[in-house]
């Protein structure tokens, strides 16, 4: 699981993702996520950030 911020004009809203849900992550310029359910979230992070929390969560799983 891994905390991203949906991007909002109204503010800033944090939640938490199941990443093992991720098809694909587009920048158009925003970063949207889309699932393998067809739910897609826009999100604040780069495509670099929400792979970099990706693999740092992987990371902790597997290393215990």
């Amino acid at each position: 699981m891994i905390t991203l911020t949906k991007l909002k004009k109204s503010g800033d809203e944090k939640f938490v993702l199941n990443c093992e849900l991720i098809e694909i992550i587009e920048e158009t310029p925003d970063t949207r996520i889309r699932l393998i359910n067809g739910k897609s979230y826009i999100v604040e992070e780069s495509t670099s950030e929400v792979i970099s929390k990706v693999v740092a969560f992987k990371r902790s799983i597997y290393r215990g």
